[in-house]
């Protein structure tokens, strides 16, 4: 068994959709990045790739390469899966924590679950996703990021 540990965060800015989890999440402002910029999901990925010691998004997904412009951040995330399964893992379980001060998160939790279990599949017993402000303190109490960290288990087939 392996343990991963991952970390994204983006700023936010008008004029841009707030995806997190894969969902659409209503809300004056998004996620700035060359992505969708879903920072659970980011955090996820890095989670995993650093489980097997195979560096980062970034690395996989630069941000220089257009194709991945706009990208939804779940197609990158079943190619990290397939990374995984290429590298002869499975992955038993994902915990994932983003800060927001706002948007209230929870009603949106349920659907975040879904959509990363179903891409990671693993039954959504095996995905925790968690939100929590920082009580107005530092750039995500300002309103002006969100961050997510993520912890991911995987074993080797």
């Amino acid at each position: 068994m392996r343990i991963g540990n991952g970390y994204d965060v983006h700023s936010l800015v008008e004029g841009r959709k707030l995806i997190i989890g894969g969902v659409e999440i209503p809300h004056k402002k998004g996620l700035l990045g060359h992505s969708d910029a879903d920072v659970a999901v980011h955090a996820i990925m890095d989670s995993l790739l650093g489980a097997i010691a195979m560096r980062d998004i970034g690395h996989h997904f630069p941000d220089n390469d257009n194709k991945y412009k706009d990208i939804d951040s779940l197609v990158l995330l079943e190619k990290v899966v397939d990374i995984l399964k290429n590298e002869g893992y499975k992955i038993i379980n994902v915990d994932c924590t983003i800060a927001a001060q706002k948007p209230k998160l929870s009603p949106y939790i349920d659907e975040m679950r879904e959509n990363i279990s179903r891409v990671l599949k693993i039954d959504i017993g095996a995905v925790s996703v968690k939100a929590t402000t920082t009580e107005r303190l530092g750039f995500v109490g300002r309103e002006e990021g969100i961050e997510a960290y993520c912890v991911s288990l995987i074993e080797k087939i």
